[in-house]
């Protein structure tokens, strides 16, 4: 006889049941000097180390050979032709990366593209056949306390299911610039990295991504970005295999209540500017250091992370009127947005454009600031573009390309940034070259490598 009350308690087992074929595990092999590099720990954002005891999980096999790892995640699938949705540390640094559906079918995967700020990457496999998959609902409408359900591969164990509630909202885990995390409950272990939370609907409303754990397992704390965030960036990279963000050139910090009462504001809201960085795009207005800025376009800034994801999500070129206080006194002024620098070029571009196909050749390439210089271990005299990545199964893979080699000649041309060799290779491509001839340095060596051009 059931236990009084028991009634009440939901069941999970027709949605499990639906949305189950739609998750995959990902399965990714590198090349590591460091075999830890795949542990548990994961990576983090771009210059965003993330603190301990908060971790990233997607499961580590073990090693096949010498400096050979493969690692295991999770990923869902956001339409029928195989476009795949998981975190982008899951699949960073991988030389293969393979996806087994819940059939236990399994497919090599193209990278679309990836977003380090945002822990997302988005994949593409080509099964043949419609493929079963889930729709991004409104995390938004989530309250607190809400059922969900984590879906994944934890351990590698294939398809799990784990509920629990929804603990918290708009969490700041310092793992990037744009934290917003719903904190779950639900289990996430090992191998969940880059699968689904569902609403007990069906629908996504986030991305399993990290857990806080002292211990490295489960404690009941985990961490989802939010639907929102997942269908914007998933866009731009279905787009162009990158993600365009907008820059105003200024450091900023928050308003706290003794800044606020030295500062002569009623509240401590809005942003404090720190710095306006020189060149940038805020320079060229009358935006000074001191400055606290209340208003986007008309709209409050009630944290000062509202700013950064506000202009971030502006398009470059676009006009946008901040409302400013400086010394009591409330000013408008209007900065043209500017494109967030720092973004690698990509040659990695899928179907046709402006100038009609174009070749995809798998690189994505960043120019030699100062900083990759001495990362890089290179003179201030070294000419070239840096190879920032190269795409799994890419003509660029193919020909022995690695990341972190340096592109210096592209024909007998040298180059020393990204716009050349894209340059080149849309004029190789309009005279019907078959392949791009680079000039690739790494580990102190130079060699011609021939680098074919697949449209």
């Amino acid at each position: 006889m059931p236990a009084a009350g028991s009634a009440l308690l939901p069941g999970f087992a027709d949605v499990a049941e639906r949305v189950t074929p739609a998750v995959v595990n990902v399965k990714v092999t590198a090349e590591r000097a460091d075999h830890a590099s795949l542990s548990a720990h994961g990576t983090s954002p771009k210059g965003m180390p993330l603190p301990e005891p908060f971790r990233r999980f997607f499961g580590e096999r073990g090693q096949l050979a010498p400096h050979r790892v493969e690692g295991q995640g999770s990923g869902f699938l956001i339409d029928p032709s195989g476009y795949i949705v998981t975190n982008n540390h899951v699949i960073k640094g991988a030389t293969e990366v393979a996806v087994v559906l819940n059939d236990e079918s399994e497919y090599l995967a193209r990278v679309v593209g990836r977003d380090d700020k945002t822990d997302l990457a988005l994949l593409k496999i080509d099964a043949g056949t419609p493929l079963p998959y889930v729709e991004l609902g409104d995390s938004s409408r989530a309250r607190v306390g809400d059922w969900v359900l984590a879906v994944g591969n934890p351990f590698g164990l294939g398809g799990s299911v784990n509920a629990g509630i929804i603990s918290a909202r708009g969490r700041d885990i310092h793992s990037g610039p744009y934290d917003d995390y719903l904190q779950i409950d639900a289990a996430i272990n090992r191998g969940n990295s880059g699968g689904p939370l569902f609403d007990t609907s069906g629908r996504v409303i986030g991305v399993n991504t990290a857990i806080y754990s002292p211990t490295g397992g489960n404690v009941g704390i985990g961490f989802a970005i939010p639907a929102e965030t997942v269908r914007g960036i998933v866009a731009d990279l279905r787009e162009d295999g990158r993600v365009e963000r907008g820059w105003l050139g200024i450091q900023i910090q928050a308003i706290t209540p003794e800044l606020a009462a030295g500062l002569g504001l009623d509240a401590a809201e809005g942003v404090l500017v720190a710095d306006v960085m020189r060149d940038g795009p805020a320079s060229r207005t009358d935006l000074q250091a001191g400055d606290v800025v209340l208003r986007v376009n008309g709209e409050p800034l009630r944290d000062y992370k509202d700013l950064p994801k506000v202009v971030a999500s502006t398009k470059a070129g676009s006009t946008m009127t901040l409302e400013v206080a400086r010394e009591g006194r409330l000013r408008r002024i209007e900065v043209t947005v500017g494109e967030m620098p720092g973004e690698e070029g990509v040659l990695a571009r899928q179907g046709p454009s402006a100038d009609g196909d174009q070749p995809r050749l798998g690189l994505y390439l960043a120019p030699l600031t100062p900083e990759r210089r001495m990362q890089q271990g290179l003179s201030a005299a070294q000419q070239g573009v840096l190879v920032a990545r190269v795409e799994p199964g890419s003509p660029a893979a193919k020909a022995g390309i690695k990341s972190g080699s340096l592109i210096s000649m592209v024909g007998a041309d040298p180059v020393d940034s990204p716009d050349q060799v894209v340059a080149a290779v849309r004029k190789a491509a309009k005279a019907q070259k078959q392949a791009l001839i680079l000039r690739v340095e790494r580990n102190g060596r130079a060699r011609f490598v021939a680098v074919p051009l697949a449209a």
